[in-house]
């Protein structure tokens, strides 16, 4: 009788482990199955965005070219000179296309040749604000120690000044200007630039190249120079063009509040003398709704041509360590 119960026993217990087992394998089988079904669908996902991501670029390429062009041949483009008159606050008609303002200028011809100096202060600004940037994100990464301190907390130093209000207070005591605004949104402007820099140095200056060229002899400022430098544009580029971005929306927001230069017209410039000379309160759409559109669709344009450039630099790194 006891060895009958001993073998029911472990019939039973071999039946529950091979039940335990099958289902073991079942569930296995199934979150394996809905594994590979969410990887599909998330892989598709993601090819389908990159589609649309590369669509985005080539229509923020067109964009910018257009913009670029327009502002280097205004002349092409406008029907008169910004500063011939008309009969004031006209409505668009077939001889002026947009209307004209509160003193009779075309604001076609306005808007043509607003693009360049909007545009311009973007550029500039950017150029100083990468310039400081890359030296000082390449020195601090390349000699670390002390150095990298110093600077690395003049960095936070910097990136705490609030840099609207500042100019602001400028524009207070200095007479409103042009260059002082690039001089002032590039000199503020730099700071995320050099932390990235900053970081790919000190990636680079690990590398083998480096380190046969430093115990070669050769001096830090060649190797920054011929080495490192040029390793830091696809870094550099993305930057550069969110830098424009942000130093135009920063111009048409000054300009808007009235610190910008009224003799140089700028889309912001054209914003604010429609909302204080009547524009707004006459419902004049024609004169605020286009420099509005056209800082839209260039800071985009710009905008998508920077995240372009940082797209395909985070898949070169990921092919990079994938070959690793």
């Amino acid at each position: 009788m006891q060895e009958e119960a001993y073998v029911r026993e472990s019939t039973i217990q071999e039946s529950t482990i091979q039940g335990n087992t099958i289902r073991k394998n079942i569930i296995q089988e199934n979150a394996r199955q809905w594994k590979g079904f969410l990887a599909h669908n998330i892989n598709l996902d993601i090819r389908r965005y990159e589609r649309n991501l590369k669509r985005f670029n080539r229509g923020g390429l067109f964009l910018f070219t257009f913009f670029l062009i327009l502002a280097l041949l205004p002349v092409l483009f406008a029907p008169y000179s910004p500063t011939e008159r008309f009969m004031p606050y006209e409505a668009p008609s077939t001889a002026h296309l947009l209307g004209t303002n509160d003193i009779g200028n075309d604001i076609l011809s306005e808007l043509v040749y607003g693009a360049r100096i909007s545009m311009m202060v973007g550029f500039a600004s950017a150029c100083i604000s990468t310039l400081i940037g890359l030296m000082i994100g390449l020195f601090s990464g390349y000699f670390r120690g002390t150095l990298d301190e110093l600077l690395m907390g003049f960095t936070d130093v910097v990136l705490i000044i609030p840099k609207i209000p500042l100019i602001i207070i400028l524009g207070a005591f200095l007479r409103p200007s042009i260059w002082t605004l690039i001089l002032v949104l590039g000199l503020l402007s730099w700071e995320s630039i050099a932390r990235v820099v900053r970081s790919k140095t000190l990636q680079i200056r690990e590398a083998g190249y480096v380190k046969s060229a430093r115990c070669m002899g050769f001096s830090s400022v060649h190797i920054m120079a011929s080495d490192i430098f040029p390793n830091l544009f696809h870094v550099l580029l993305p930057k550069f063009m969110l830098a424009t971005a942000s130093a135009m929306i920063s111009e048409a927001s000054l300009s808007f509040l009235g610190l910008g230069d009224i003799s140089m017209k700028s889309w912001g410039i054209m914003l604010s003398f429609a909302f204080s000379r009547g524009g707004f309160i006459r419902d004049m759409w024609w004169w605020y709704l286009p420099p509005g559109i056209c800082i839209t669709l260039c800071v985009m344009s710009i905008a998508l041509i920077g995240f372009g450039f940082e797209g395909k630099e985070k898949e070169n790194g990921k092919r990079g360590v994938d070959a690793e």
